[in-house]
């Protein structure tokens, strides 16, 4: 039986001052189908959603639901369509509690004779967040949340309306391996209702764990449209990048010297419990964890970011007390935080700007800032990174997430940091900039830097840590070398602790 077509797109052209986003891209979801949508930064994916939800306005194209023509001009009239789309910046109200998130919008079905049944809409968010194998209070503020819980409240809140087509845009960048698969089963769930579901990731492998059908973008334009199982990794990557990539993880063995950094029976009094550990120079030491085993807390408590209660933190053997990031960076401890937008740049200012922002007693000329060395010093780390930006003056809200990444590396490098805390470092970075990520961190210890590498990403962890630390709830559950580090010993490790 032949598939019905719930949306087709065709001859999709979008473009902006400078920029062809999309030129002629068609594409078409069935009813019931879990469409994947893959490609770089910049190939085309958002605008494509956005002109779907009415974001955006088409300069050139045709749109059909359930084969009516449609033209959206607002996110209110998708939505009204029965089109949900949850993107990868949350559009959650921090202050609003999770239960009022989650029926923003639909206030009106709780209120009678003027008063809102809270009552009736806590429960309502607990039977909707049931469906995901959720506990989270619906009372709880949404600030007060992790950013995987804030992930799942978004999923709940697309989910909490009769849609019969779901956008997910990086639905699972900040969850577990676990939490994953409770969204995999609900968004599968969907499918047997028949509601149709266009899901784009970075993380290639959820391609084959979730898809019926693939389509890459690159560059604006629609490479391909497959069955997820007529292609594979390999296929998919040279399609989306135009080249071949040979090497994912391109680790280089660099000279390992003297201990840069040890931590001695560390505790923050709240998850971190009694940990131990050396950093080498030329070293890349992976930690990893599940989520709440403490891989956050220690790249805090690393920077001074979050208070350590108990235990020594020793710089090439002398001790440090580490109170604040300030003292950590006057120390030569540099973080690139996961969430790179919020806590690792100023995302209003532009790239000159952020890549001498820790080191402006460099450019400063009886407390004003000297504009040509602020230029010259930026230009040099711009080059030096290879930083793809239009100019010094971009602000790097526009650059792509690999770029932004290489912009926290400038300002680090700039101040003249060596031990680097890297977390979560390719997190909603595609393919080919996730490469340029690991060369940079090659580049940097053979420099002689020190790097930690805190990720979820267990095949990162294993193509590019030397050695590997293993947390759960809280303490070192173990210590891999490199040859004997496996995804099976990490994964045990990780769940009992032994």
């Amino acid at each position: 039986m032949q598939p019905q077509v719930l949306l087709d797109m065709k001859g999709i052209s979008k473009s902006f001052p400078g920029v062809q986003a999309l030129k002629q891209v068609d594409f078409a979801v069935n009813e019931g189908e879990i469409h994947v949508l893959v490609g770089e930064n910049g190939a085309g994916k958002s605008t494509l959603i956005k002109i779907l939800t009415g974001a955006y306005l088409r300069d050139a194209g045709e749109v059909t639901l359930k084969g009516n023509p449609v033209a959206f001009h607002n996110p209110q009239e998708s939505f009204r369509n029965g089109i949900s789309a949850i993107y990868q910046e949350f559009s959650l109200i921090p202050k609003l509690t999770v239960a009022e998130n989650l029926f923003l919008g639909q206030i009106q079905g709780f209120v009678r004779l003027g008063f809102v049944n809270r009552r009736k809409m806590h429960q309502r968010a607990r039977e909707v967040m049931a469906k995901l194998g959720l506990s989270i209070d619906p009372t709880a503020q949404i600030v007060d949340l992790s950013v995987a819980e804030q992930q799942m409240v978004e999923i709940c809140k697309a989910m909490s309306v009769e849609a019969n087509l779901l956008i997910m845009d990086e639905p699972t960048s900040a969850l577990s391996d676990t939490e994953i698969q409770e969204v995999f089963g609900a968004v599968k769930q969907l499918k047997k209702a028949g509601v149709s579901v266009i899901y784009i990731s970075h993380r290639l492998k959820e391609v084959f764990e979730i898809g019926d059908r693939v389509t890459v973008l690159r560059n604006g334009q629609k490479v391909s449209t497959t069955p997820v199982q007529e292609t594979d990794m390999t296929n998919l990557i040279h399609m989306m990048v135009g080249y071949e990539i040979t090497d994912m993880y391109p680790k280089v063995k660099a000279e390992i010297g003297d201990v840069a950094l040890e931590i001695r029976n560390l505790s923050d009094g709240a998850v971190l419990k009694d940990v131990n550990f050396t950093l080498r120079k030329g070293e890349i030491l992976g930690i990893t964890g599940l989520l709440g085993s403490g891989t956050t807390e220690l790249a805090h408590a690393l920077f001074g970011a979050n208070p350590i209660i108990e235990g020594q933190l020793l710089i090439q053997g002398e001790r440090l007390e580490l109170r604040s990031p300030q003292q950590a960076i006057e120390a030569g401890i540099g973080l690139l935080p996961e969430d790179r937008k919020r806590e690792g740049l100023v995302l209003s200012m532009n790239v000159r700007d952020n890549v001498t922002l820790a080191s402006l007693e460099k450019i400063l000329n009886r407390g004003i800032i000297t504009r040509g060395a602020q230029e010259e010093l930026a230009t040099a780390y711009v080059d030096s990174l290879t930083i793809n930006t239009p100019s010094l003056l971009q602000k790097v809200k526009f650059l792509s997430g690999g770029n932004q990444q290489k912009v926290v590396v400038a300002k680090w490098q700039c101040r003249g940091l060596d031990t680097l805390i890297f977390s979560e470092p390719t997190r909603g970075i595609d393919v080919g900039a996730k490469v340029e990520v690991y060369q940079l961190m090659n580049r940097l210890i053979q420099e002689g830097s020190s790097i930690v590498m805190i990720s979820s990403e267990l095949p990162e962890i294993l193509g590019m840590s030397d050695r590997v630390l293993v947390l759960h709830e809280g303490r070192i559950a173990g210590e891999l070398q490199r040859d004997e580090a496996t995804q099976e010993r990490i994964l045990h490790l990780a769940v009992s602790g032994a």
